[in-house]
């Protein structure tokens, strides 16, 4: 009954609905470019080859894709690229002068960073799309059936064109649903990708348990995980470790000011989903190509790295780790927290104002930082090394829950803000998604 409430809400204030159907309209947009095939591929060998490597890394590829890779569609890259290529800037701001200084500029340096995002989604959308085609000339169904029953360089030219013009689409609809939108617009992609694919994934599983492949007592236990695990999603994420801060009080002309006490909230998990998505966009950039490349090294290289295995997870827990404080460092700064505290009269008591306070606020970052990396990373790869055990589909994972449920509760944050912007109650019947104090 609150939810209907909080939707009639939405409703009722014009700005707020706009954006919520043109999100809609955008999402819808994208899956429909799902379904248009790349020219000059045989869909029926295509499907045959992805049914005999569907339980490996293309499907970890095909979920985050919405399942346009398997069908080789104009999406088929999906967003993964232009992760790809803002990852890389990031990391070059640390050691670049010229991206530093940029970033510091502001709006202004933000946008031309952006710019540079754009550039080099586009630079890696060529490449991959070239690798691709040319490993789909060498693929065949089990039967024998090509895949491509024309090679050559026209078709490896269409296709390179085809894939880069479906990736530079994807990205300015993200764009355009952050800007005009409700949500990230990025995230909402891959969360429409997820989504989108659980049915289907759902009726697989139905039909598992129906041909004995798959025991009930067995669905049971993935079930109950599923809960487990979005309940633990919800209770982190939404967690803080709220510091005290008090200012003292300032008379300035014939008003006093301050004196009053509040709190510096930092969340439990202050990296959100990105961790998992950057690690997953690094691991699936070279996989996407050497799984297309019909040469035995490739071939044991891109094996050895198949989801649920060791070494899979090591270097995916290892990513999560290293994006996870880079992440945090990279979007907040102690240093200016700590001179903005200062600068109005706060401080947090018994800690120095200033250097201390930067101090302080930084080692209790790490600490929290740790926390949510060992968190991330039990979510995300567990759930995944149990499941591929029973040779169950991706969807249920760790990973594609964390995306489903972070970026659900994000967006629902944001659609609450509007809401309260304007007087009206949220989703829930009192007050609204809080962060839960830690």
């Amino acid at each position: 009954m609150a939810v209907a409430q909080g939707v009639g809400n939405i409703v009722r204030i014009p700005e707020l609905k706009r954006r919520v159907f043109f999100t809609l309209a955008m999402l819808a947009v994208y899956r429909v470019g799902c379904a248009i095939p790349t020219p000059g591929i045989d869909s029926g060998a295509l499907a045959a080859f992805f049914d005999r490597y569907k339980g490996g890394l293309l499907g970890l590829v095909d979920m985050f894709s919405g399942g346009a890779l398997e069908r080789m569609s104009i999406f088929a890259l999906g967003i993964m690229p232009y992760i790809s290529a803002s990852i890389i800037l990031e990391l070059l701001t640390v050691v670049v002068p010229h991206l530093a200084a940029l970033k510091k500029e502001g709006q202004a340096g933000r946008k031309k960073i952006t710019q540079y995002a754009r550039y080099g989604t586009v630079l890696l959308s060529i490449i991959q799309g070239i690798g691709i085609a040319i490993g789909l000339e060498a693929m065949t169904s089990p039967g024998g059936a090509l895949v491509v029953p024309n090679p050559g360089w026209g078709f490896r030219i269409i296709t390179m064109i085809t894939l880069t013009s479906g990736t530079a689409f994807i990205m300015w609809l993200g764009e355009q649903v952050t800007e005009r939108g409700i949500g990230n617009g990025i995230s909402l992609i891959i969360f429409a990708g997820i989504v989108a694919r659980m049915p289907s994934a759902i009726w697989g599983t139905i039909q598992m348990v129906n041909l004995g492949e798959m025991s009930i007592f067995m669905l049971v236990i993935i079930l109950a995980m599923m809960v487990l695990v979005i309940a633990a999603i919800c209770f982190v994420e939404q967690g803080q470790r709220r510091l005290p801060v008090q200012y003292a009080k300032r008379v300035v002309g014939r008003r006093m000011y301050g004196g009053q006490t509040t709190h510096l909230p930092l969340k439990i998990n202050p990296s959100g989903v990105i961790p998992p998505i950057f690690a997953s966009s690094i691991i699936m950039f070279p996989a996407t190509i050497a799984q297309f490349i019909q040469v035995e090294w490739v071939q044991k290289a891109a094996s050895s790295i198949t989801p649920g295995g060791w070494l899979y997870s090591l270097i995916f827990v290892a990513m999560i780790f290293f994006f996870a404080y880079f992440y945090t460092a990279v979007t907040f700064n102690p240093t200016d927290v700590a001179d903005n505290m200062k600068k109005y009269g706060g401080f947090i008591p018994g800690i120095r104002p200033g250097k201390r306070t930067a101090e302080y606020i930084d080692r209790v970052l790490t600490r929290i930082v740790l926390g949510g990396a060992i968190y991330l990373s039990a979510v995300c790869v567990l759930p995944t090394i149990l499941i591929s055990q029973f040779n169950v589909p991706f969807y249920f994972g760790g990973t594609a829950l964390l995306i489903v449920v972070g970026v659900a509760l994000d967006t629902m944050s944001q659609i609450e803000s509007h809401l309260l912007q304007r007087s009206y109650d949220g989703f829930l019947k009192k007050g609204t998604v809080k962060g839960r104090a830690g």
